[in-house]
């Protein structure tokens, strides 16, 4: 399943990339998306990257996620 967690690519070696999100790093495949440069949002299933987006999309996705991290914190 994926949870369409926008990640930044912060850094690219050929086929390869660093993506971060919320302080986790991940090194996932870029071979889908070539077209992927330093500091885009993109979407990860499977260890490569599905869609690159738009910052609109980025910004609404991860403000839906700071949403449901905050409801979880006040529910413990």
């Amino acid at each position: 399943m994926c949870l369409a967690i926008p990640m930044t690519i912060t850094k690219i070696e050929g086929n390869k990339a660093v993506a971060e999100s919320m302080g986790v790093e991940k090194t996932i495949d870029v071979s889908l998306t070539p077209e992927v440069k330093l500091d885009d949002k993109v979407i990860i299933h499977a260890g490569f990257v599905i869609e690159i987006l738009d910052p609109e999309t980025a910004k609404e996705i991860e403000q839906t996620w700071d949403e449901y991290i905050k409801t979880m914190e006040n529910e413990q």
